[in-house]
């Protein structure tokens, strides 16, 4: 720890309030380095600076990077917690633990704001009046159980959120995997009774479906209903065997989710079992990163809070391996209100609850050795890649870094570039840089890669003399790495002018090669033939991989400004809808498409809009004010 505190950070740790809120901590850059929460903020952030403290070297190393504080005063310690756990998700910041891809778990939407409602994978999670089931690791679980739904259950799988009128039904009515609606075969009221099923199914509550659907088969043959009474003897069965798989975990009827963790270095692997009902319906594992320096009771707090601030469902019991720490009565709090009902956080230390948690811990322990063994293995064919790639192409060595370029345009317009990094044989996402071509009228691939490669290598010059002149750290610097390898997507053309450029700058030292888009072929200036990497080798898999993620950057970014420049042109007619909104809309749905499926509930939820405004877009897109 320093021993002394900057001056700004000394005035702010006399101006602490007493009471409960959130603080950040930010480093000279600006970044938010660590969130915390407080029941009083002054004692807690004090704690931090205070002379003579003891804090484990993770925390120490935190201290000695902070430039800047900001607390944030909230009314309660829940309204903090929760304020807590969506500025982490927002900054990811270094010194925080937080769930390993939370921002892409899948969940299942049940659109219940629609008048016939969808049951579909989304892995955005919005208040748009939805019900949503997970989160999930695994888009493949997801898959399953909507196939499985799809079978049991007619509801309609038309991607529009009204279902399109038509004459006559789709495949899926006569095969029984729909009830029509687009033909208006099924009245709405029927319609959401499939719908609340389908929600049973979801929550668990097989057993009440059970029994709803038993009464309503015994209702239609009471009725003479005889079709649809085997309809639903069918999807009886349906329920019936799948509640025969569940393992049956307590005779009584609890709701649980049961947990447990296994740790090595900065990461943790989180076993979860949910228990419904008595019966083990589920299990899916989590990794929880910022771990190293935590105790035990810190990462058990830090996944719970994470975990159930996306999670639909909150059970009546957690059990877990050790208490959560000084936290677990604000989180029973909150997850209480969040339930609507008590929530216990329980530590059993024997009978069935005892084995429940042990038994999490082994999977948890096996997900870790999994995962080793996964780390062992994909190290083990990076490297035979980058060996294989130096041998095939006759470089020194194994190329640590390598970089792609590729280009995206329409007929020239919006025209764009793409470099992506690899480290290792790896995608290093974070070092991933776009370009908009500045200089390049019309349709010019060979113009634009060189425009490109000048700009990139240009940068690279001027940042390693201010790097030597001491006049810039290595922070601010961008692009004073150099390349072991570099790869143009595109043939001798494409090369050629991402060769020349290079030399311009002083760099044709570092190799590069061009590649064909469809015969994968490297070209090389050197070389009168080109190159062919052998067939699925893993260092074909890997330029492979690098033309795949340069195209798919530069398509991304392309799209990204040729979807803001439709959304100029038609948004400038809607009145009230300037420049912020504009750009809060595009933020919020991604581009022009998804604002015109957007809800007027939907539009106006979004930062900066109102009502009116919502109004406003929502007509000009359904005929009612424009286009």
């Amino acid at each position: 720890m320093r021993d002394t505190v900057n001056s700004r950070i000394s005035l702010d740790l006399k101006a602490l309030p007493a009471g409960p809120g959130v603080y950040l901590y930010r480093d000279a850059a600006g970044r938010v380095i660590y969130v915390g929460k407080a029941a009083s903020l002054r004692n807690r952030v004090r704690s931090y600076f205070l002379p003579g403290s003891q804090h484990p070297p993770k925390i120490r190393s935190m201290i000695e990077k902070i430039s800047d504080l900001e607390v944030i005063v909230t009314d309660t310690e829940v309204e903090a917690l929760i304020l807590e756990q969506n500025l982490i998700k927002e900054h990811r910041p270094r010194y925080n633990a937080y769930l390993k891809d939370d921002k892409s778990y899948p969940y299942i939407k049940v659109t219940l704001g629609e008048d016939f409602p969808r049951v579909m994978l989304t892995r955005r999670h919005v208040k748009d009046g939805s019900r949503y089931f997970g989160p999930y690791t695994r888009a493949g679980a997801v898959h399953e159980t909507l196939s499985l739904l799809r079978k049991i259950f007619p509801f309609r799988t038309c991607k529009q959120k009204e279902p399109p009128l038509r004459e006559r039904p789709c495949l899926n009515y006569h095969i029984k995997r729909c009830s029509g609606p687009c033909c208006g075969l099924v009245d709405r009221e029927k319609y959401r009774a499939v719908i609340n099923e389908v929600i049973l199914f979801l929550e668990g509550r097989q057993e009440d479906l059970i029994r709803n659907l038993a009464a309503r088969m015994e209702e239609a043959a009471a009725n003479l209903e005889f079709e649809k009474a085997a309809r639903l003897r069918d999807q009886l069965q349906a329920v019936r065997e799948v509640v025969e798989k569940q393992k049956i975990i307590s005779g009584g009827f609890e709701d649980q989710d049961v947990a447990a963790v296994a740790r090595e270095g900065d990461e943790a692997w989180v076993a979860v079992f949910f228990i419904r009902g008595g019966k083990l319906i589920g299990r899916e594992q989590f990794v929880l990163k910022g771990t190293e320096g935590l105790s035990g009771a810190d990462v058990i707090a830090a996944f719970i809070k994470q975990y159930y601030t996306g999670a639909e469902f909150v059970p009546a019991e957690i059990l877990l391996p050790e208490e959560a720490g000084e936290e677990k009565a604000v989180i029973e709090k909150w997850l209480s209100e969040k339930r609507g009902a008590r929530v216990l956080l329980k530590v059993p230390r024997r009978g069935e609850k005892k084995k429940l948690v042990d038994l999490a811990a082994k999977n948890a322990l096996l997900a870790l050795e999994q995962a080793r063994l996964e780390e062992a293995a994909r190290r083990d064919d990076e490297a035979e890649a980058l060996a294989g790639l130096a041998r095939e192409l006759g470089l020194e060595g194994p190329p640590g870094r390598v970089e792609c370029y590729d280009v995206s345009n329409t007929q020239g317009a919006y025209s764009v570039a793409s470099m992506v990094v690899f480290e290792e044989g790896r995608p290093a996402a974070g070092q991933y840089r776009r370009f908009k071509i500045r200089t390049v009228e019309g349709p010019n691939d060979f113009a634009s890669i060189q425009e490109v490669l000048r700009r990139r290598f240009a940068r690279a010059r001027e940042e390693r003399e201010l790097l030597a002149a001491g006049r810039i750290g290595s922070r601010q610097a961008k692009f004073h790495r150099l390349p072991d390898l570099v790869i143009v997507d595109g043939g001798k053309g494409q090369l050629s002018a991402a060769r020349q450029a290079m030399r311009e700058l002083g760099f044709s030292h570092i190799p590069a090669f061009g590649l064909a888009k469809e015969e994968e072929l490297l070209f090389a200036e050197s070389r009168p033939e080109p190159i062919a990497l052998p067939a699925d080798s893993p260092a074909l898999r890997l330029v492979q991989c690098l033309r795949d993620e340069a195209h798919r950057f530069a398509l991304a970014y392309h799209r990204n400004l040729r979807g803001k420049a439709g959304l100029r042109s038609l948004l400038d007619e809607v009145e009230g809808i300037g420049e912020v909104r504009r750009r809060a809309l595009l933020k919020a749905f991604g581009s022009v498409a998804e604002i015109e499926k957007a809800t007027p509930e939907q539009l106006a939820a979004v930062k900066g809009m109102n009502k009116k405004a919502a109004r406003a877009v929502y007509e000009f897109f359904h005929g009612q004010g424009g286009k």
